[in-house]
């Protein structure tokens, strides 16, 4: 059945895209900065059309793409990165390029991309979808073509994606060889119906799709290009990357491991679980060892990314009750990381607009000449170590009392450890804000009152999911549900008595 309505919100987001374009080539005198408003405008009507989709009976595009609770609640999280990027990109990039209406082009159709990833269905569509955002995300690191930085993060970012898209496909075809299907239902039927015994053609396509997933969201060992992209890309793709691309990786891995590889779970849990470990290890580990705000945040987000396997880990480990309750927990979780994320770079941008370096040094005394955005940035790093009352103590909590299994406490306990690791460095950050006199001038300085008030909102935002998760908590649990519909159950505990 092809219903179109499905898209609307994305028609939306792609028709401004092209009206961005539009606008400064019929309209060179336009201002940059206003652009970003425009973009800014876009994503709030998009947001605004997703949710009329809230709690609408699921509904297929040909069973390519699915909509349902589950889609439209990474396509309000979606549009709501893309509005508060695009406003965090209005000063900042109007003075360093002068074709800016492509890049607020490319944030909207990256986020059409990170849709796409959630809502598919079948193999080919979530390959072309993560790499409509891909793509976008090739170009956005390397926008500022005069840096040299930028364009070699870029480089590297393409040549390993490209290396890791090979992956993803090699691995779909040993699936599709052994299932006969590329869709979802149906590869969950081939495996069900295979005689009992280890497959290794089944193990190797698994791995090798969760090889390319896992670079995407940079998981260890497929994280190396985080670091060089994070510090190359303009500020506001930082966080962009931060967040989209970890939100969109691990949309499309519930989806497909929910829906079409949940039937082998035995032969993929233990890959999941010795992936996360490694990940947040190595992720803390190095991060301690960084100058560069940018690549600390890096290897703070490859942390982050071992608690989020910790859960998929949990879902091939459970029975379908605690496969909802972790899925829920790691939306929960997601959507807490995301808003402190996002504090944190609008923060860290007003920081670098004045100063115009992104060292840990360049933060010194901040506490004394802009006591605001030090609060703001000591907020978002504790939400990250989990203490509360932010949002990263609740949706850890959540997360990790999900993912808590005979097979799985010894994870969750390394978790734990992990976390007192990371409050070090993020101590370290916070210690040079207030522990320290100002470099230069000590006289107190405003920020523009656009990036002030970004950051006053995302601070609440990030204080509110800490202290009163309850309601976004319902709201992921009810996105989780059709990811575990009656037909995908019956299989599920088949597998898992």
């Amino acid at each position: 059945m092809r219903d179109y309505t499905i898209f609307i919100p994305e028609y939306i987001a792609a028709a401004m895209a092209v009206a961005i374009i539009g606008i400064e080539l019929f309209a060179p005198k336009f201002r940059k900065d206003w652009l970003a408003y425009v973009t800014a405008a876009g994503a709030a009507a998009w947001f605004v059309a997703g949710l009329f989709f809230i709690g609408k009976d699921p509904q297929s595009f040909q069973g390519l793409i699915r909509s349902d609770d589950f889609t439209t609640y990474f396509r309000l999280l979606a549009a709501g990165i893309v509005f508060v990027v695009s406003i965090m990109s209005a000063s900042h990039m109007a003075t360093r390029t002068k074709a800016v209406a492509e890049y607020y082009g490319l944030l909207l159709v990256a986020g059409c991309g990170m849709v796409f990833m959630s809502a598919a269905t079948e193999l080919l569509t979530a390959y072309i979808s993560l790499e409509l955002l891909s793509f976008s995300l090739y170009i956005l690191v390397g926008y500022l073509k005069r840096d040299l930085l930028s364009s070699e993060a870029s480089l590297k970012y393409i040549l390993l994606g490209a290396f890791s898209s090979a992956m993803f496909l090699y691995g779909m075809s040993l699936i599709y060889g052994v299932t006969g299907s590329t869709y979802y239902p149906g590869i969950a039927d081939g495996l069900a119906a295979r005689e009992a015994g280890t497959d290794w053609a089944v193990i190797a396509g698994m791995i090798l799709i969760l090889t390319g997933v896992g670079f995407k969201v940079s998981a260890v060992p497929f994280h190396m290009w985080a670091p060089d992209a994070y510090q190359g890309a303009p500020l506001p793709i930082t966080a962009f990357l931060s967040t989209a691309s970890k939100a969109a990786g691990f949309a499309l891995i519930l989806r497909l491991f929910t829906g079409a590889l949940i039937i082998d779970a035995v032969e993929w849990r233990w890959a999941v679980a010795t992936l996360a470990v490694v990940t947040m290890t190595l992720g803390n580990l190095v991060a301690i060892q960084q100058a560069n705000l940018k690549r600390l945040v890096a290897y703070s987000s490859i942390g982050q990314v071992g608690y989020m396997l910790i859960s998929i880990a949990a879902i091939g480990y459970g029975d379908a009750g605690v496969g909802q309750d972790a899925s829920a927990a790691l939306m929960l979780h997601i959507a807490g990381y995301v808003v402190a994320t996002l504090a944190l770079f609008a923060a860290l941008t007003a920081v670098f607009n004045r100063t115009g370096r992104e060292d840990i040094a360049s933060l010194r005394g901040l506490a004394e000449t802009q006591p605001f955005l030090a609060l703001v940035i000591t907020v978002a790093l504790f939400s990250f170590a989990g203490l509360p009352p932010f949002a990263g103590f609740a949706t850890k909590l959540f997360m990790l009392q999900g993912a808590v299994t005979d097979d799985l406490i010894w994870v969750v306990g390394l978790a734990v450890l992990n976390g007192f690791i990371s409050l070090y460095y993020y101590l370290m950050v916070i210690r040079q804000m207030y522990l320290f006199d100002p470099e230069g001038e000590t006289s107190r300085w405003k920020a523009t009152p656009v990036l002030w008030g970004l950051s006053a909102v995302l601070l609440a935002g990030v204080v509110a999911i800490g202290v009163y998760p309850g309601p976004l908590f319902e709201l992921a649990d009810t996105a989780s549900a059709p990811l575990f519909d009656a037909a995908a159950l019956a299989d599920f505990q088949v597998q898992n008595p």
